[in-house]
């Protein structure tokens, strides 16, 4: 298990080249780049979730940087499943350059195409099904059935000159799913005895013991949690989550209840499974809004969105009186049937405690098991890795304490320890002659998405943004004389988010103004010399006598 800092070496002949740009030390964003023979293959392209340390961004992409100038190589981008954090990037990396065809199951591409089309964006699909092998270039990628909490994922078989790659996308082995399409051990086994060179395996849940119940046990909780309630009923869940909002479906037919759907990505999603056959929805069972809000209160429902608190969600816009249709209170009651994504907790918390001062009765899985992960517990894990054998082994789709703990399910099952490789984002993995190695690193860093802008907003932004955010900022004014190149007038001291009262800004003005008078200018007054005296005296001060560090904007005007 080591690392890199350098750039890579140039590939040897008859190697297989391995680059996470996300996804490895992290949950989302997941994007992995396979290169053979100065060809490239493209597993997945997703996005991650801003946390509270980057204000103002609205979505986290991979660094293309990589793939710069290297657009006409890229053989195919092959999706493992239609999750946010699998495909959200995919109109990012159209416009960053990408022309080449876009692979997924049926469903995937459906979501896919949505977002297109709401994008204008265009792209050549190739729609693939469990059990058929495809060739991209030297990359043979055959296609397995893995169940997850959504339709149709794959997992894919990439077979090259320089071996067997094999990636699990997201993955768990309910016994029995709702919609009978269980992970193809079968398979799994199969590929096992043809020889798998390097496993990329789904490590979500590597450090929870056993196995991930079934979907099966959350439709008969569902039911009697929706039975219990005796007013208007509110279910949040994933809008790609078709198995869930099938069993809520089912729930609120059971309890005579009517079911409005809100929040754009649910009316999308739940759209475009139904007209694909995914979701069956019993007739007369969905109404408008008007209809179901004009029904009474113990013969409705609302399925929306918002389980991870996101503030312009239905329901963060419900909890706070702002949602055009419906608002919470006293009575109500709204159900989490999801789970928490790390990074989220202090967005859904909050949002919790502002449903409970405002009356609403609110269950998550803590109160009923009314949700259960989509990703493969260690026993499951381990099941896997006896079934391919790998000879080398990547965790990926997982912070580090998740990469560690599978690395070491894997070293149980007998991979020998320096054949399992546990990396971070950008590292460059080289798989020859049977072994896989760290041989350098990439840039793979952060790329913000900021209302329209892509790639404009850094870390040095981010970090201005939060010291304006803790700690304010101060300005000051002087004026100087262009004919006498002497400070006329100020300095002026205003501030924001430092102080609502004047006294610290009297104090800060007279030492600065004291520091001009004493500082050895020349004369004329030089513009820089004199900002940079100002900008000690503000930041020594407050500092000494307030112990903060606000932004300092500081202007000399010439007169």
């Amino acid at each position: 298990m080591s690392s890199f800092e350098q750039p890579p070496p140039p590939l040897p002949p008859g190697h297989l080249r391995v680059v996470p740009l996300g996804g490895v030390g992290e949950i989302g964003r997941n994007m992995t780049v396979l290169e053979y023979g100065g060809r490239l293959l493209v597993i997945d392209c997703g996005v991650l979730f801003p946390e509270e340390h980057q204000p103002g961004v609205d979505l986290v992409l991979p660094d293309f940087t990589f793939l710069q100038d290297r657009w006409d190589d890229v053989e195919a981008v092959v999706l493992t499943h239609g999750h946010e954090d699998h495909i959200g990037g995919v109109p990012y990396l159209i416009q960053a350059g990408l022309h080449a065809p876009i692979v997924g199951s049926r469903f995937t591409l459906g979501l896919l195409d949505a977002k297109l089309t709401e994008r204008r964006l265009d792209s050549d699909e190739v729609e693939v099904a469990a059990g058929q092998t495809v060739r991209f270039g030297p990359f043979a990628c055959e296609f397995v059935a893995v169940n997850h909490s959504i339709p149709d994922a794959l997992a894919v078989a990439v077979t090259t000159e320089a071996g067997t790659l094999f990636h699990t996308g997201d993955f768990k082995a309910d016994p029995t799913p709702l919609d009978a399409r269980l992970t193809d051990m079968g398979a799994f086994f199969e590929l096992g005895k043809r020889g798998v060179d390097l496993l990329l395996s789904d490590s979500t849940n590597a450090d929870v013991p056993g196995f991930v119940a079934t979907e099966r046990d959350i439709g008969p909780v569902l039911d009697r949690v929706i039975g219990e309630a005796s007013g208007r009923v509110f279910v949040v869940c994933t809008s790609s989550h078709v198995h869930r909002i099938q069993q809520v479906l089912n729930a609120a037919r059971n309890r005579q209840r009517h079911v409005a759907i809100i929040g754009r990505s649910m009316i999308r999603n739940a759209g475009i499974a139904n007209e694909l056959g995914y979701l069956s929805v019993p007739p007369g069972l969905v109404l408008t809004v008007d209809e179901v809000d004009k029904l009474p209160d113990d013969a409705m429902l609302v399925l929306c969105t918002g389980s991870q608190g996101e503030p312009e969600a239905a329901l963060s816009r419900m909890a706070r009186g702002q949602h055009k249709d419906f608002t919470l209170s006293q009575g109500d009651t709204v159900i989490f049937a999801s789970s928490l994504i790390p990074g989220n907790e202090s967005a859904v918390y909050r949002l919790i405690d502002r449903l409970a001062y405002n009356g609403v009765d609110v269950i998550t899985r803590q109160q009923a098991p009314i949700h259960v992960s989509g990703h493969a517990a260690a026993g499951e894990l381990l099941t896997v890795l006896n079934a391919l054998k790998p000879r080398n082994f990547m965790p990926v789709h997982g912070e580090g304490r998740h990469l560690r703990a599978h690395a070491k399910l894997a070293m149980r099952v007998g991979v020998p320890e320096d054949r399992v490789l546990v990396v971070r984002d950008g590292a460059v993995v080289d798989l020859g002659d049977g072994k896989a190695s760290v041989v350098g690193q990439v840039s793979a860093g952060f790329t913000y998405v900021d209302g329209g802008g892509v790639g404009d907003v850094g870390e040095e932004s981010l970090r201005d943004r939060l010291i304006l955010g803790d700690e304010g900022f101060i300005s000051a004014v002087v004026v100087v004389d262009s004919r006498s190149g002497r400070v006329v007038a100020g300095p002026e001291i205003s501030a924001r988010g430092f102080a609502d009262e004047e006294a610290p800004l009297d104090d800060i003005r007279q030492r600065v103004a004291d520091d001009i008078a004493n500082a050895p200018l020349a004369e004329p007054v030089d513009a820089d010399e004199l900002r940079r005296v100002i900008r000690r005296s503000i930041g020594s001060q407050v500092s000494r006598v307030h112990r903060r560090r606000p932004m300092i904007l500081v202007y000399v005007v010439e007169t």
